[in-house]
């Protein structure tokens, strides 16, 4: 999969996420982001806007393997969306509009 079609599911998941903000899998960005840093050796691979003045990021270690999503709130807090093993990068062409491959 992708890492743009991972950010765009990940998308779909954002409106519950606004009423989670103070959960479990949420917090102070600067946390969030030094705790992916130092635990997990990740560092930011991608980033993108979403409704509603959200940050979606794409974090990832190149030597475990490991990846996070995260989205930021207008307010600062960050929410983990979704984790996993075996990141890899790819630059795959995209196909012109209309064209299947």
């Amino acid at each position: 999969m992708k890492l743009s079609t991972a950010i765009i599911a990940a998308t779909a998941c954002l409106a519950p996420l606004a009423a989670q903000a103070q959960g479990q899998n949420c917090g102070n960005r600067e946390l969030v982001v030094e705790r992916l840093t130092t635990k997990y050796g990740e560092s930011r691979q991608s980033i993108g806007m979403a409704p509603k003045g959200r940050v979606v990021e794409v974090y990832a270690s190149r030597e475990t393997g490991t990846w996070t999503i995260t989205v930021t709130m207008p307010n600062g807090i960050t929410c983990l969306v979704a984790s996993g093993q075996s990141f890899e990068e790819l630059n795959e062409p995209v196909a012109p509009a209309g064209i299947r491959s």
